[in-house]
C-alpha cells in the first residue's frame, strides 16, 4: 500500500512521525510524495494552540475534499486526542481517529508486522517507548525521549493531551541511538515536552545528564547531540559539567523562559525567581563560554503589565541569548489562564510581540557578528535555494552550526556545494540577524 504522512506541530511530532513511517516500512508499505498517489494518508494533528488546531483542521479539509473513492484518511495525534468527537460528527470523510502514541494501531490498520500493545489511547497516559525502528533521510533526527508533562503551568494543555510524565527506557533509547548512527545520523536531537524531567518517573532527581553520558558512549560516531526544551527549574550544576565534558554533545541549550517577572511567573505557576535564572545562565557559561542559549516567552499573557513587559525586554538585552522566539498569548479552553480576568487586549499583544522580536533581532545580530573572522564546524543540509534563502553565485550550500538547531534557529550560508549530511569548516564573513554568511576552509 502506497501512503503519504503528513506532520504538523513541533519536533516531537517529527519523531512520532518517523516511528511510524519505519512501522510502516516495516510492513512493506511504499511512501509517496503527493495525497493523490497514496492509498492512505496520515494527518499527523498538532493541538498546543489554537493556531495550530486550525491548521490542522484546514489540512485534515483539504485533504478530505481531495479524497478519492478508496482512499483511507486517518487522523492521529494532539487535535484527535482531545477533540476525537468532534472531527468524527463533522468530519465523517475521516476514516479513522486515533490519540497519541497510537502509532502501532495506525500500522495495523494498514497490515504491518508489528503488533499493536492497546485498543485505544484516550487517556494520553499509556507507557512511553522509544521508537523500535527508525527511518531518517534528514543529516539530523529526533530521539523523543519521554512525553508528557508534571508541571502545573496554568496556561498549559499538554497535560490534557500527553497525560503525566513517562520516560523512556534508557535501553531502548540507547539501541535507537545506535540504529539512527548506523544509518549515517549526523545529529541527534533529544525532545521531550520537558528534556530535563527524564527518569523523574521512576524516582532519578537528574536523569538527563546520565542518559547523555550513555548515548554519546552508545554513539560515539554521532558528532552532535543536542537538547531541547529544558525546564528551568531542572537545570543541574551536573547538566552543566557533564555538557562541557563531553565532546559530542552541543554546547547548545534551550529553556523556554515564558517570562521573567516574578509576579507573572506566579500567575503562570512556573519557577518564580529571577535572580535564580541569572544564577542558572551564569553557570552554564562558566562551564562553556560559548555556548548558544535559545528561549522562547509568551507575551500578553493575563495580568501583564507594561512594567512586567518592560522587564523582560531588559532580561533578554542582558542576557544576550543567541535565539529567542515567542508566542502571543492565546487562551486555551480548560486551563486556568483562560478564566483569569486581566486578559490583555489583542492591540496590546501584538504590539507588545513586535517590539520584543525587535529587540531580540538585536541582539541575536550582535551575538552572531561576534563570529566575524571565526570558524565553524557546519553541518550541510541543502542547497540554499531550496532552503528558501538568498542565492549568490550559482553553487550555495546551506547548513547549521552548533549554535543551531533544526527548524527553528538560523542557518550558516556559503558558495560551493559540499554534500548534505556533511560537516565542513566554514570561515564567517558577514553576520545577519538570524543567519551567517562564510566560505568554506575544509571538508
Amino acid at each position: 500500500m502506497r501512503y503519504h504522512l503528513v506532520t504538523l506541530g513541533c519536533p516531537k511530532n517529527v519523531a512520532d512521525s518517523d516511528k511510524l513511517e519505519a512501522l510502516l516500512r516495516e510492513g512493506h508499505h511504499e511512501p509517496v510524495d503527493r495525497p493523490a498517489r497514496a492509498d492512505l494518508i496520515v494527518v499527523n494533528t498538532c493541538g498546543f494552540l489554537e493556531a495550530a488546531r486550525e491548521e490542522s483542521i484546514d489540512a485534515i479539509l483539504r485533504l478530505a475534499l481531495g479524497k478519492r473513492p478508496g482512499q483511507k484518511l486517518v487522523v492521529a495525534g494532539c487535535l484527535s486526542q482531545i477533540y476525537a468527537r468532534q472531527l468524527q460528527e463533522e468530519m465523517p470523510e475521516v476514516d479513522a481517529l486515533f490519540g497519541v502514541e497510537a502509532w502501532e494501531q495506525v500500522a495495523a490498520l494498514v497490515g504491518t508486522s508489528a503488533q499493536p500493545r492497546r485498543a485505544s489511547q484516550s487517556d494520553g497516559q499509556a507507557p512511553f517507548d522509544a521508537p523500535e525502528a527508525s527511518r531518517s533521510p534528514r543529516p539530523s533526527a529526533y530521539l523523543k525521549i519521554s512525553d508528557g508533562c508534571n508541571a502545573p503551568c496554568a496556561f498549559c494543555i499538554i497535560p490534557r493531551i500527553k497525560g503525566h510524565l513517562h520516560s523512556a527506557e534508557p535501553e531502548a533509547l540507547v539501541a535507537e541511538a545506535r540504529r539512527l548512527a548506523a544509518q549515517g545520523v549526523q545529529e541527534l536531537v533529544l525532545v521531550a515536552q520537558d528534556s530535563t524531567a527524564y527518569g523523574r518517573d521512576r524516582g532519578q532527581r537528574d536523569g538527563l545528564p546520565e542518559l547523555l553520558e550513555r548515548l554519546a558512549e552508545a554513539a560515539p560516531q554521532v558528532p552532535w547531540f543536542r537538547v531541547m526544551y529544558a525546564y528551568p527549574g531542572h537545570v543541574s550544576a551536573r547538566l552543566a559539567r557533564t555538557m562541557a565534558s563531553l565532546p559530542q554533545v552541543c554546547h547548545y541549550l534551550d529553556i523556554p523562559l515564558q517570562h521573567v517577572s516574578a509576579a507573572a511567573l506566579r500567575r503562570m505557576r512556573r519557577p518564580s525567581n529571577p535572580d535564580h535564572l541569572r544564577q542558572m545562565f551564569a553557570r552554564l557559561r562558566s562551564a562553556m563560554p560559548d555556548i548558544a542559549l535559545r528561549t522562547t516567552f509568551i507575551v500578553g499573557y493575563p495580568g501583564e503589565t507594561e512594567a512586567e513587559f518592560e522587564e523582560m525586554l531588559g532580561f533578554v538585552q542582558e542576557m544576550r541569548f543567541d535565539h529567542v522566539g515567542a508566542f502571543v498569548y492565546s487562551p486555551e479552553p480548560g486551563t486556568p489562564a483562560a478564566r483569569a480576568p486581566e486578559q490583555v487586549p489583542e492591540p496590546v499583544k501584538r504590539r507588545r510581540y513586535r517590539r520584543l522580536m525587535r529587540v531580540a533581532q538585536e541582539v541575536s545580530l550582535a551575538r552572531n557578528q561576534e563570529w566575524l573572522g571565526r570558524e565553524l564546524m557546519v553541518l550541510v543540509e541543502s542547497e540554499a535555494a531550496s532552503a528558501g534563502r538568498r542565492p549568490r553565485g550559482d553553487e550555495v550550500f546551506a547548513g547549521r552550526s552548533y549554535r543551531d538547531a533544526p527548524e527553528v534557529d538560523g542557518l550558516v550560508l556559503g558558495p560551493g556545494r559540499p554534500s548534505p549530511g556533511s560537516l565542513v569548516r566554514v570561515r564567517v564573513e558577514e553576520a545577519l540577524p538570524y543567519d551567517l554568511w562564510g566560505s568554506l576552509v575544509s571538508c
